[in-house]
């Protein structure tokens, strides 16, 4: 991450099992509906380690980061 660095957020609510801890870990970032389903508060946020752990802990891997200027994948990392 680098100082101004933005990101992309996206959550794939077909993918989504509702285990919230994407809110839990970044509650600024994420919140659940009234199915449990995540999305995000904003489709873009500045990059912290919050919202690339909150991505990380995701069981299905449902939470996409890119970054804004390229479009580059954050998380999943791209093979």
């Amino acid at each position: 991450m680098t100082a101004g660095e933005r990101w992309r957020v996206s959550v794939d609510r077909a993918l989504c099992v509702g285990s919230g801890q994407c809110a839990a870990i970044a509650p600024g970032a994420f919140r659940l509906d009234e199915a449990r389903r995540s999305h995000p508060v904003a489709e873009e946020t500045d990059a912290s380690q919050a919202v690339l752990d909150a991505a990380e802990s995701c069981p299905v891997e449902a939470v996409t980061l890119r970054g804004t200027g390229t479009g580059e994948a954050v998380f999943p990392p791209e093979e």
